[in-house]
């Protein structure tokens, strides 16, 4: 980490300061504050809102987990956010309909096969969808019509502002781990372990 990590239970003299780790140590659980937190700890007002909409974004949307941990793990491969794909590729590999078979293509693939025209026998076309509307959003920024008509036949109006909001808010994630090199991950490369 290019800077110290915050303590993990800090103490912050500030009482607004203090609420806000409450906040997070709620969500968290058990397990405590994680390297992110006590990174973005080092700014309570921003841990705070990172907190509230990430909560959001893994919690409160309709999205199956299986597409939602795809979703954040393709980020994490394409960023190369090692600590990022640590944390999720697990939970990818734990939701429903989901085998070490989808894990490992997920960290593969190469960017953009599916614009190749290159086929998988490992997801469904849900799944094909959002793994070419992550590549696009991800390295290109600009989706092509074709790319956002597939997700939005596969997950609605709704469905498609989720998926969207979820690739976005995990290539911030990605982009803060990286450039922080947050949990020291980074030059690991695909040798990362998952």
């Amino acid at each position: 980490m290019r800077l110290p990590y915050i303590p993990s239970d800090p103490q912050f003299p500030s009482p607004e300061d203090q609420a806000i780790v409450s906040r997070i140590q709620q969500r968290r659980g058990p397990n405590g504050l994680l390297e992110l937190d006590r990174a973005l700890l080092h700014s309570p007002p921003v841990a705070d809102g990172w907190n509230s909409f990430l909560a959001s974004i893994r919690t409160q949307t309709s999205l199956s987990i299986s597409i939602r941990e795809l979703a954040i793990c393709r980020v994490a491969v394409l960023n190369r956010a090692w600590y990022e794909w640590d944390h999720h590729a697990p939970l990818l590999l734990a939701a429903s309909g989901m085998t070490q078979a989808h894990v490992d293509a997920v960290r593969s693939l190469p960017p953009h096969y599916d614009r190749a025209g290159e086929s998988d026998d490992v997801f469904d076309e849900p799944h094909r969808a959002v793994l070419a509307y992550v590549d696009a959003m991800t390295l290109d920024v600009t989706v092509a019509e074709e790319v956002f008509g597939r997700v939005k036949k596969a997950f609605g109006e709704k469905g498609s502002v989720e998926v969207t909001a979820t690739v976005a808010a995990y290539n911030c994630v990605s982009r803060f781990l990286v450039a922080l090199d947050v949990g020291e991950m980074n030059g690991k490369g695909k040798e990362a372990s998952s």
